[in-house]
Formats: structure tokens, C-alpha cells, sequence
């Protein structure tokens, strides 16, 4: 069960308490519809919602098998056609840094804590391999047990269990289910693009 995952990646900002950064109304004709449907996909703010209510409930948390190797999953039903997943991390494992691409996403923290670096600025979606990195840009964020939040597309971040000892869990949600993933190696202020992977990946 412990594999590549598509991070959460979990998928994105906002105070690691607030609630999901400003979204659309859902009457607003710049929501997309969920496909087939003609219903408005759910906005930033209901997937931080379902990923917090998800967290709550401690029979599914504690359904999760844990593996001390490696990070093991869940997938869950979303609200309105997203993806969602209930991840389990090891101690001292992450995700290295990514992007979701075109979804919006949401996560919280269920058991345990992670930590959260990511990039305040949106990067260029396509046609580069490397950049240099303003300074400033970086923030980073602890989630401890209840705490969660959302992010927009083209989110550049990466998660980790920093804890010595102990196994931390997170709901994870995303829409449109992710398309594809980018993954990148950094070292200083350099981003640098190492692959794209797409669902057939990871499914």
C-alpha cells in the first residue's frame, strides 16, 4: 500500500486555522458546473469543510493501516466529484515539492502534526524547467490535529511528518480530480522541474 502517492497534495493560502482563502459564490457564473451534473463545483472553502468534518470522524481515522516504511492511503468519496484520500505518514517522511496543477484543494490534519512549506507567489504553469526564486517567497506552516487549509491552483508546496516517533494522519481533497502533478528538486533559491506525472501514475 505504500507506493508514490499524489500528494497533497494536499493539494494548496490562509492562517493554518482560518477558514480557505476567498472563493466564488457558487451562483457566480464563473464557477464551473461539476460535469453531467450543472451543479457549481465545489469551492475551496466546502472542500476544507468536508476534509475537517472528514477528520472528526475517529472510526475512519483509526481505520487506516500505518506502515513504518512508507505513507499509506485511503480513497474517499469527495463532495461534488472531487478526489479526496486519508493519508498516513510515517515519522520523517514527506512529499518533496509539487504542484496540482489546475485543481483547487484542501487538506487537514486528522492525528499527529505536519509541517507545511509552500511558495507565496504562482509560478509559471508551463515552459520552464528551472527558476530562480525570489526572496521572500517562502512561507511555512505547523498543522497540528484539527488544524487544515486550502489553496488555489497551481499551489507549489511540500508536506512533512516531522515528528521522531510518531505517525501523523491527514484528509486530503481536490477539484477537479488532479490531472496531473508536477514534482520539482530545490536547492537554495532554485526550483527545478524533474517530472510531470497524470493518474494513470498513480492509480
Amino acid at each position: 500500500m505504500s507506493a508514490s502517492f499524489p500528494t497533497l497534495p494536499t493539494p494548496a493560502s490562509e492562517p493554518a486555522v482560518g477558514a480557505g482563502p476567498s472563493a466564488p459564490a457558487a451562483d457566480d457564473p464563473g464557477v464551473p458546473a461539476v460535469a453531467g451534473t450543472g451543479s457549481p463545483a465545489p469551492t475551496a472553502a466546502e472542500l476544507l469543510d468536508f476534509v475537517r468534518r472528514t477528520a472528526e470522524d475517529s472510526a475512519l481515522v483509526a481505520s487506516l493501516p500505518l506502515d513504518p516504511e512508507g505513507r499509506t492511503w485511503l480513497r474517499l468519496e469527495g463532495p461534488g466529484g472531487s478526489e479526496a484520500w486519508l493519508i498516513g505518514w510515517p515519522p520523517g517522511t514527506g512529499t518533496g515539492w509539487h504542484d496540482h496543477a489546475e485543481s483547487t484543494g484542501a487538506f487537514t490534519v486528522a492525528a499527529g502534526a505536519l509541517r507545511e512549506h509552500s511558495l507565496a507567489a504562482r509560478l509559471p504553469t508551463d515552459g520552464w524547467k528551472t527558476l530562480e526564486l525570489s526572496e521572500g517567497i517562502d512561507r511555512d506552516r505547523h498543522l497540528a490535529t484539527g488544524q487544515g487549509r486550502a489553496f488555489g491552483r497551481h499551489h507549489v508546496h511540500e508536506v512533512l511528518n516531522e515528528s521522531g516517533d510518531e505517525h501523523a494522519v491527514s484528509v486530503h481533497a481536490y477539484y477537479p480530480p488532479l490531472p496531473r502533478i508536477r514534482r520539482y528538486s530545490r536547492t537554495g533559491a532554485v526550483l527545478r522541474l524533474e517530472q510531470t506525472e497524470r493518474p494513470e501514475d498513480w492509480q
